[in-house]
């Protein structure tokens, strides 16, 4: 029998004296969150959840892991109210509840920092908190009093943002605190993060690890989703792997490795770093010469960069998100203009050109965002993947469509890129992130080009897609293109890249030559600027190119 003791521990009872047993003391868990034998079936017949079971603990983190399509988002949705489960059930501390919608999640303590932020830029941080919680003082929102909230809740879980600062001028690790402060001002007891270091340098990253373990010692409860492996190994305490709708089992995430992990999210084992063979550049592909491009405000986003691009090279570009990036990508797909300088791609300076003619320069993209820029939500596999084929005789002639070549050329597509699907004629919003991924790969792939620039290829991929991808982008460089590849995981562009570009403030902060010796402890000082080459130094490095 047991006695509580106390601050949660249990003492033992000895039956036949009716002492306490001394020294043989107990932790009991408490279960913060229970989702038991959950289900959901959609509409369409696709099962997204055949039966997964989640608990969580007070006061830990809970790593929740799988594939992309495994259904751990359908399960983040139902628990934060989005999503109605077809049948199973929901208990928060011990009760059971129905999680209607997301405002009734809030009110049950539950709270979710979604990997996109949704905060309003030009808004202030206290503003953006306060948001449909406006504390009032007679007709009128008491601005000073909310504002004296939100700073003492910064310094109490460590996640100061200064309270009259706008949004748009945070950094972006400042607008997550921001993402956090927002689910605690609310009332959040346990708190959702999706892929929360998805865009953080390694410092960024160790700072929120910190604030996290400080809220885990103040009895909050954190579910953490993230295909990163590494960082689970670190920060969580337990693991939920969930492998095509149905739980594969919780770990002790100090009892697993990642490869334990990798091969219960995927049912094989996965190679987690890139084997790739030494490189051998030759000629110039793109050559970019003093570009500058101005923001809408008359900033200058990409200040006078100039480095070129050979045949056989994965020329990485890392830097935090909104260090001119963007704008280069967008100059040099035909997206977006720039204001002065030169890109020359395969020798023809392509100032004024529309998309299809740079295209037409056996230019690939695979776009940062693949929703809104990599396909059309509604057409089907097979429509995706020769939208950027209308003038092959091979699938049109006359104005005819070859049904039977275009089929011929889906099913080969599906087949050789490992998209899993249904059939190639569903439309490509039902299918999961990584496979969205990998037919935004296949077409661009597939199109012969000799450029390649790939704008964060595996963001919100899990580790079996990141590696195909990965794996996809060394043979296309083997194969003698040339590959830009644009990412904020520093492993991936570490391990893939021959040479390095780092931005900072729209210049380049530094050209790494050789990214074997590089650590990402290193490569962040540089990204947040605290460390920089001399222009002399990068002017010869990029120019002897």
């Amino acid at each position: 029998s047991r006695r509580a003791g106390p601050s949660g521990f249990f003492l033992l009872k000895n039956k036949n004296t009716g002492k306490l047993v001394a020294g043989e003391v107990l932790r009991m868990a408490e279960e913060a969150l229970r989702m038991s034998h959950i289900v959901k079936v959609y509409s369409n017949g696709v099962m997204a959840n055949k039966d997964v079971t989640l608990s969580v603990n007070r006061g830990e983190i809970h790593a929740l892991s799988g594939e992309n399509g495994a259904g751990k988002s359908t399960l983040m949705k139902i628990l934060f109210g989005e999503e109605q489960p077809t049948s199973g059930e929901i208990y928060i501390n011990g009760n059971q509840v129905h999680m209607t919608s997301p405002q009734m999640a809030i009110k049950l303590g539950v709270g979710m920092v979604h990997q996109h932020f949704m905060l309003v830029p030009s808004l202030t941080v206290t503003e953006n908190i306060i948001m449909g919680m406006e504390p009032v003082k007679g007709i009128r929102v008491d601005l000073a009093y909310a504002r004296q909230q939100v700073e003492e809740m910064g310094k109490k879980f460590n996640l100061y943002v200064d309270p009259d600062k706008r949004v748009e001028d945070l950094t972006v690790g400042q607008k997550q605190r921001v993402e956090i402060l927002k689910a605690l001002f609310r009332g959040a007891k346990i708190l959702i993060l999706d892929e929360p270091t998805a865009v953080l340098t390694p410092q960024e990253t160790q700072e929120l690890f910190d604030e996290l373990l400080h809220l885990k010692e103040n009895g909050y409860t954190i579910i953490f989703i993230s295909h990163k492996l590494q960082e689970i190994k670190q920060i969580c305490d337990r693991i939920t792997i969930i492998r095509r709708g149905v739980t594969m089992g919780v770990h002790e995430v100090a009892s697993v490795t990642e490869q334990d992990i990798s091969r219960l999210m995927v049912g094989r084992d996965v190679i987690l770093n890139t084997e790739k063979s030494p490189c051998k550049p030759g000629e110039a592909l793109v050559k970019i010469r003093n570009l500058v491009i101005l923001d809408e405000n008359g900033k200058r986003a990409v200040d006078g960069i100039s480095f070129t691009l050979r045949k056989g090279e994965i020329l990485g570009i890392a830097g935090v998100e909104g260090n001119g990036q963007t704008e280069l990508v967008e100059a040099m797909t035909g997206m977006g203009g720039y204001t002065s300088g030169t890109i020359e791609i395969g020798g023809k300076d392509i100032r004024g050109s529309s998309v299809a003619a740079i295209r037409a320069l056996k230019v690939a993209h695979i776009p940062e965002d693949r929703m809104t820029m990599g396909i059309a939500p509604k057409l089907s596999l097979t429509e995706n993947m020769i939208a950027d084929k209308l003038s092959w005789k091979k699938f049109f002639k006359n104005g005819i469509i070859n049904r039977k070549a275009v089929r011929s050329y889906g099913e080969e597509m599906v087949d050789q890129y490992q998209v899993l699907c249904k059939s190639q004629d569903v439309s490509i919003d039902s299918l999961s992130g990584g496979n969205i991924q990998k037919v935004v790969l296949a077409r661009e792939l597939s199109g012969d080009p000799q450029v390649i620039i790939a704008d964060q290829p595996t963001r919100g991929v899990d580790v079996g897609a990141t590696e195909f991808i990965r794996k996809r982008l060394a043979e296309a460089r083997d194969a003698g293109n040339g590959v830009i590849l644009v990412t904020s995981d520093l492993n991936e562009v570490l391990g893939l890249s021959d040479s390095l570009l780092v931005f900072y403030e729209g210049r380049i902060a530094a050209y790494i030559k050789d990214t074997t010796s590089m650590t990402e402890e290193e490569l962040g000082t540089y990204m947040l600027g605290i460390q920089k080459q001399t222009e002399e130094e990068i002017r010869e490095a990029c120019h002897e190119q």
